[in-house]
């Protein structure tokens, strides 16, 4: 198949790249090449490129910075989607769009599933969510993948950050009622590459097994790398971030379940794998 892959230089991006250069055509796009938020061009790029399938990867995801820049949340992560979508539609290709756990308000208590109902509380969850809406309505054919908490080798990410943080600090306090799934962007590209194999359209949530508090992530993170340092835990309203974040946004994957795929391995084991992998 021919797959055109937006954000192609960003962390999910480059292991999209990784996963399924070998298996099929892939068009690797950046914003150099066309503006996401322009319809014109991203009409005439899409049909001059002539994919069978769109992995729309690009987004505004500077969680803080959308509450100060609501315009161009909306405008990249709201009708960029639109405009990929319309695009797709009009050449009949698929399309997968990356969305988030930040759907979700987070006051479930359990994991959520696909048809469960949505309420962000930031301006992202907000743009991405009215992105997968116009989606639904404007092609026919699309995947909406939502994930959470992603690392992956290329991009900054917290595996990275309290690894690097740990080279100067002897002590560190990290958020301690915020749960989530880590999810490996390599894990999640392979999922992508199995999903487009059929046409099971729909939304899907796509994530590592297990979860955990970022507290507890944390301090995975200095076990696996054999780091011995000291991490207290806080509260949220301790870290004061101007976007709200959802408590507890664990998801199940329940319709790759339905589906029967299988399930994605631990996050623990990917961060072991990547850990290694950035030899540390």
């Amino acid at each position: 198949m021919k797959v055109l892959i937006t954000g192609s230089n960003g962390m999910l991006g480059c292991d999209l790249k990784k996963v399924m250069e070998k298996q099929h055509d892939l068009i690797l796009a950046t914003r150099d090449d066309f503006d996401i938020t322009n319809i014109d061009e991203t009409i005439k790029f899409i049909e001059k490129s002539n994919p069978d399938i769109v992995i729309h990867a690009a987004a505004y995801t500077d969680v803080d910075g959308c509450e100060s820049n609501i315009d161009l949340a909306y405008k990249v992560n709201s009708l960029g989607a639109r405009n990929i979508a319309v695009s797709c539609n009009k050449i009949d290709a698929s399309l997968v769009y990356i969305s988030t756990d930040y759907v979700f308000d987070g006051t479930k208590g359990e994991g959520y599933i696909e048809t469960d109902k949505t309420n962000p509380q930031s301006i992202y969850g907000k743009s991405k969510l009215a992105g997968e809406n116009l989606i639904k309505e404007t092609c026919k054919k699309h995947y909406i993948v939502r994930t959470s908490w992603l690392f992956g080798e290329n991009g900054n990410n917290f595996v990275k950050t309290m690894l690097n943080l740990a080279k100067t600090k002897k002590e560190l306090t990290v958020v301690n009622d915020q749960f989530g799934s880590p999810t490996y962007t390599l894990d999640l590209a392979k999922a992508i590459n199995k999903l487009i194999k059929k046409p099971t359209y729909g939304t899907f949530h796509v994530t590592n097994s297990e979860y955990c508090s970022w507290y507890e992530f944390s301090k995975e993170i200095f076990k696996i790398a054999n780091i011995d340092i000291k991490v207290e835990p806080t509260t949220t309203e301790a870290f004061n971030r101007p976007a709200p974040r959802p408590k507890y946004s664990v998801m199940r994957n329940y319709m790759l379940e339905l589906e029967g795929y299988e399930k994605l391995r631990s996050y623990k084991e990917a961060v072991k794998e990547y850990i290694e992998l950035l030899d540390i």
